[in-house]
């Protein structure tokens, strides 16, 4: 399994509708920051596939490293251009691991009990991946080390901080703010924030 390539541009605009541009990096997440000692943490990844696999932080950082520089988009308006990226591209785990055909959906659950649901599709695309560096640095607690998920076209609560595993499935598992009204699909483009 590849990466596609990228879709065609949606707009002349690269920044979308209801957005504005921050020279920062505001920081949003459920209050809680686990501490995560490296040699403690793993990433699990199961559920329809057909080689689960259980990732330790080395057995991680082993994969072919992958960068991808991209805008992110905060559903509270904020979005942040040219943000660097650095870590295991979502296609290399998926060719290890090997969905099944009837894989439609990827639940990811973090360290501090956040999840969210993603539609396959979006996530093998060719710039999703688990990040592990911002900017050339080790990923900080404050923005979900020691790793996240980045899922550049949608917005950015998509891209779980802490990220403790990976469930493929057949079904729809909404995940936390998808529950509270939030929408499954996240179309920054479209201002798709809530159901």
């Amino acid at each position: 399994m590849s990466g596609k390539a990228k879709p065609a541009v949606r707009s002349d605009e690269r920044l979308p509708p209801g957005q504005h541009l921050t020279p920062g990096f505001p920081v949003l997440d459920l209050g809680i920051r686990p501490e995560i000692i490296l040699a403690d943490w793993r990433l699990e990844v199961g559920g329809l596939v057909e080689t689960p696999t259980t990732f330790t932080w080395d057995k991680l950082n082993a994969l072919p490293r992958f960068e991808d520089v991209s805008d992110f988009h905060c559903v509270t308006t904020w979005s942040k251009f040219d943000v660097r990226w650095t870590g295991v591209a979502f296609f290399t785990l998926a060719d290890l691991v090997k969905p099944r055909a009837e894989a439609k959906y990827v639940l990811f659950a973090s360290y501090d009990g956040y999840t969210t649901n993603v539609r396959m599709d979006d996530v093998l695309d060719d710039d999703v991946l688990i990040a592990t560096h911002y900017d050339g640095k080790p990923l900080t607690r404050e923005h979900g080390g020691p790793a996240r998920v980045i899922i550049p076209k949608l917005y950015a609560w998509k891209g779980a901080k802490f990220v403790r595993s990976i469930e493929f499935s057949e079904s729809d598992k909404l995940g936390f703010w998808e529950v509270r009204g939030y929408s499954n699909t996240a179309d920054p483009w479209t201002e798709d924030r809530f159901a």
